[in-house]
């Protein structure tokens, strides 16, 4: 059964910074050894993403999550931008 979305789970952080996520969320987002993920920094948030899903999804998803609970978008959005001049994304 696929992780609902929204789903917590507890990783460790171990020797050299190596992170395990769990099985469920590799099998549902298809992820394999050697794949590269996008970290961005949303301000204490960590937001771990699979390279070819879009920003500007990912910006509106968080969005919406942000606002259900009162937070800003200030420093989520000056993170985004960052991400799109270094990888090159317009808009």
């Amino acid at each position: 059964m696929s992780p609902k979305v929204g789903t917590r789970r507890m990783v460790r952080v171990a020797r050299r910074g190596v992170v395990t996520l769990p099985k469920p969320i590799r099998e549902k987002y298809h992820l394999h050894e050697g794949d590269v993920l996008t970290l961005i920094d949303l301000d204490g948030v960590l937001l771990l993403s699979p390279r070819e899903s879009r920003i500007d999804a990912l910006a509106d998803r968080i969005r919406e999550e942000l606002e259900a609970r009162g937070e800003t978008l200030e420093s989520m959005l000056r993170t985004l931008r960052q991400e799109r001049e270094q990888h090159g994304q317009r808009g």
